[in-house]
């Protein structure tokens, strides 16, 4: 079955520049276990495709069940340079809870 990842997790987010970093937080250990298998680098590159023109970095915080990711060039330049009309790294947490996993 195929769930969105806000079923399972809640997400932070903000911006520094022309990066975002993006916290997810399991609700326990099991889902957790699904983020570490399922939330890589490599997906959430492939999510923000058409945003994110740099590196994704994943960081793991297993005593919170957190991962945390940091989005480079993915501001077009960041607050100052960019013209884009959204809240720039704001919006990125609400975006990536959409993502599709395999629940169940």
């Amino acid at each position: 079955m195929t769930i969105q990842l806000r079923t399972i997790a809640n997400a932070r987010c903000g911006d520094k520049g022309n990066k975002v970093n993006i916290a997810v937080f399991a609700k326990d250990a099991k889902d957790y276990d699904i983020l570490l298998d399922q939330v890589t680098p490599e997906r959430v590159a492939a999510h923000f495709k058409d945003l994110v023109f740099g590196e994704v970095k994943r960081y793991e915080v297993p005593t919170i069940y957190g991962l945390n990711f940091v989005l480079s060039e993915a501001l077009d330049g960041g607050g100052s340079a960019s013209l884009r009309v959204d809240n720039l790294g704001k919006c990125f947490a609400s975006n990536l809870m959409r993502m599709e996993i395999r629940g169940g």
